[in-house]
């Protein structure tokens, strides 16, 4: 793993000059490594994980398990591709087990979201059935917390 895609996932807004005294270079260097890495499309985006709750945001997240018939030709690929285009979803991805896709979606409401679902992507040629999950709390997003959790004791260890 590059150290300098550890650390800009660890905190995107720094500078090349606090990234390049950690990773003991320039910041010239570290510019023209960042730079490779937006071309080449290793790092795609840049954002930040906001706290929907705090942020007074309202909303409907759900995560929907699709099972698919895959293509002669280009097997999940088209219809993952196709899925993942539509402005509801923002993350789409193949999975092993039991179904197919896994596609995270937003709506405003849970009509929207049911809408999706129902009008949308399960009408879609080669999508078989899906099964959708409603968000109802968020603990942890992206790897980062919602809240300090502070244990006092030791968790305990099943044998």
């Amino acid at each position: 793993m590059d150290p300098l895609l550890d650390l800009l996932e660890e905190n995107a807004l720094a500078t090349p000059e606090v990234l390049a005294a950690q990773l003991s270079t320039t910041p010239e260097d570290v510019r023209a490594r960042i730079q490779k890495l937006e071309d080449d499309r290793v790092i795609l985006a840049y954002k930040a994980i906001v706290d929907d709750e705090r942020a007074k945001r309202v909303g409907v997240k759900a995560v929907i398990e699709v099972r698919v018939t895959p293509e002669r030709e280009g097997g999940f690929d088209r219809l993952a591709n196709r899925i993942a285009l539509y402005p509801e979803v923002t993350s789409c991805f193949l999975m092993s087990g039991g179904f197919d896709l896994l596609v995270f979606v937003e709506g405003e409401t849970l009509q929207n979201v049911a809408g999706f679902v129902s009008e949308k992507l399960s009408t879609l040629t080669g999508v078989l059935s899906t099964a959708t999950h409603f968000n109802l709390k968020t603990y942890k997003i992206q790897g980062v917390l919602r809240e300090a959790v502070v244990y006092e004791e030791r968790l305990k260890v099943s044998p």
